[in-house]
């Protein structure tokens, strides 16, 4: 049929049952033939506690450190990309998570806006 995007946002996927809620949004259009891509969250509250801990053991002030800070925060979203893939593959659904650079994502270079 056609490609499909959906979006999930942190209250979406707060916990492994809404990761569950999702897959069943997901498989329904795979079923309905559809490819679809899916971009998720960081789980609720994921982001915040990320960003406290990196506050915490560092000033954020330079580029070197908005460079991990990057890091940091976006690992939420590829654990809640990784969970759903698993619940996915788990209800029989061809699925796979990907980062931005194994998609060839490019974004500028001001580190912690991007």
């Amino acid at each position: 049929m056609g490609i499909i995007v959906q979006k999930f946002g942190g209250t979406s996927v707060a916990d492994i049952e809404r990761i569950r809620h999702v897959a069943t949004i997901v498989k329904k259009e795979v079923e309905l033939g559809n490819q679809v891509v899916v971009v998720v969250s960081a789980m609720a509250g994921t982001t915040n506690q990320l960003v406290n801990w990196a506050s915490e053991v560092s000033g954020l002030q330079e580029d070197e450190a908005l460079k991990e800070y990057d890091s940091i925060v976006s690992s939420g979203e590829q654990v809640t990309s990784g969970l759903l893939a698993l619940t996915l593959q788990s209800d029989g659904v061809r699925a796979r998570s990907w980062l931005g650079w194994q998609l060839g994502m490019v974004t500028d270079c001001i580190h912690s806006k991007a």
